[in-house]
């Protein structure tokens, strides 16, 4: 069966995992992926590796068409994802209403599982909030950071810390076994990022890429994408 090439944020993993039948049905191809840091798909695929189609962040697939490297008529929106607190299954959630919630709530883990504090989205967006919180050096040994959200989940399922937390994409929690979407984070914290999908200028397998896209983003899928994580596209 031939596959068709992805580079993804690991947001859109459990998404495209749970519509990979319904593809492979449509088209008689198989999905041959990658999930990790957007900014680190980005730049395999500025590499030059082979890849039909891309799923990041709106502002990084935009900036990818203007490099001449994505389709700029066949991006669209796939939907909102925002950046949550996870805990390990069985633990007590944490609720945080507000900044000082949130900030007690660090302070009080012995281990916070992040991802690419450089490259992930997530991970930019942790690092710039315990910078506002003004709780970065206090909390900088407790950082276990992975290379990605679906790693750091892992390893936060598995952690034997006494009081550990996670904070990465709602896709990416729910789509590991063994931790619970604890919450949101609270008003001046908070992050919803929009993940478009596009067709690679490269692409050897075009007309199956758009056909992806054009079942990520369909009406039948929005119970799937709602499950995964994924809230309603701008309209």
């Amino acid at each position: 069966m031939t596959n068709l090439k992805i580079l993804s944020g690991g947001a859109a993993q459990g998404l495209v995992a749970s519509l990979t039948p319904t593809f492979r049905a449509q088209t008689g191809f198989d999905i041959s992926g990658e999930f990790g840091a957007v900014g680190a798909m980005a730049e395999k695929l500025r590499k030059g590796v082979p890849t039909d189609a891309v799923i990041l962040t709106a502002a990084l697939v935009a900036k990818l068409a203007e490099e001449k490297l994505v389709v700029a008529a066949s991006v669209c929106d796939v939907g909102m994802v925002e950046t949550a607190l996870a805990v390990r299954k069985g633990d007590p959630l944490i609720k945080v209403r507000d900044e000082a919630d949130l900030r007690e709530a660090l302070l009080a883990s012995d281990a916070i599982f992040v991802p690419d504090t450089k490259a992930s989205t997530a991970g930019i967006h942790v690092a710039k909030v315990l910078a506002r919180l003004s709780v970065a050096d206090a909390v900088a040994a407790r950082l276990k950071i992975y290379p990605n959200g679906a790693t750091a989940m892992r390893h936060l399922a598995g952690s034997d810390a006494k009081r550990p937390i996670g904070c990465t994409q709602s896709t990416e929690i729910l789509n590991t076994e063994g931790v619970v979407l604890s919450g949101s984070l609270p008003i001046g914290c908070e992050l919803a990022t929009m993940y478009t999908a596009g067709v690679t200028t490269q692409a050897t397998n075009a007309a199956q890429a758009q056909a992806l896209i054009e079942l990520l983003t369909s009406a039948d899928a929005r119970e799937p994408r709602t499950r995964a994580g994924f809230l309603s596209a701008k309209k």
